[in-house]
C-alpha cells in the first residue's frame, strides 16, 4: 500500500539517468515530484514522461524538481531519455529499494514493477499522493493541484 499524505518520505540514495547520486535528503527543504511507473519506453510510461518534459518549465519555475522511478537501470534509462528529450532525471531503482520503501512495488507474470503513483513532498513530508492517473494530462494534473 502507498504511503499517505503526512508521511515522512523515506531517506534513499540512487544513480540516475547520467550515473548522478540523487540523495532525498538533498531535496529535504524542497518541493519534489516524484512519479513512479512500471518500464521505460511502453506506451503509457513514455505518454506520462512526454507530459512531465511538456510542463518541465512549468515546475522549474516553481523551482520544484521532477524525478521519475523505475526498477529499469541506468542504461534502460539513458535510451528512453535521449529518444523522447527527457529534460529531467529518471531514477534508477534496479533493487526495487525505493519503490518498496514508497509501498508501491507490483508484481504479474514473475515481473517486478513500480506500479504507476505520484507523491507530491514538500520539506521530507508527502503532500498529496495520485494514484489514479491518465497519462496524458498527469503532469497538468500534478501542476493544478499542487497550485
Amino acid at each position: 500500500m502507498a504511503l499517505t499524505v503526512g508521511t515522512q518520505a523515506p531517506d534513499f540514495t540512487v544513480k540516475d539517468t547520467h550515473g548522478n547520486t540523487v540523495k532525498m535528503a538533498d531535496y529535504a527543504n524542497k518541493t519534489l515530484v516524484l512519479y513512479f511507473y512500471p518500464k521505460d519506453d511502453t506506451p503509457g510510461c513514455t505518454k506520462e514522461a512526454c507530459s512531465f518534459r511538456d510542463n518541465y518549465d512549468q515546475y522549474l519555475s516553481k523551482g520544484i524538481a521532477v524525478f521519475g522511478v523505475s526498477m529499469d537501470d541506468e542504461a534502460s534509462h539513458q535510451a528512453f531519455t535521449d529518444k523522447f528529450s527527457l529534460p529531467f532525471p529518471l531514477l534508477a531503482d534496479t533493487d526495487g529499494a525505493i519503490t518498496n520503501a514508497f509501498g508501491v512495488a507490483g508484481e504479474k507474470n514473475g515481473f517486478r514493477y513500480a506500479q504507476r503513483v505520484t507523491f507530491v513532498i514538500t520539506n521530507g513530508t508527502i503532500a498529496q499522493v495520485f494514484d489514479t492517473i491518465n497519462t496524458e494530462t498527469h503532469a497538468t494534473d500534478v501542476m493544478t493541484a499542487i497550485g
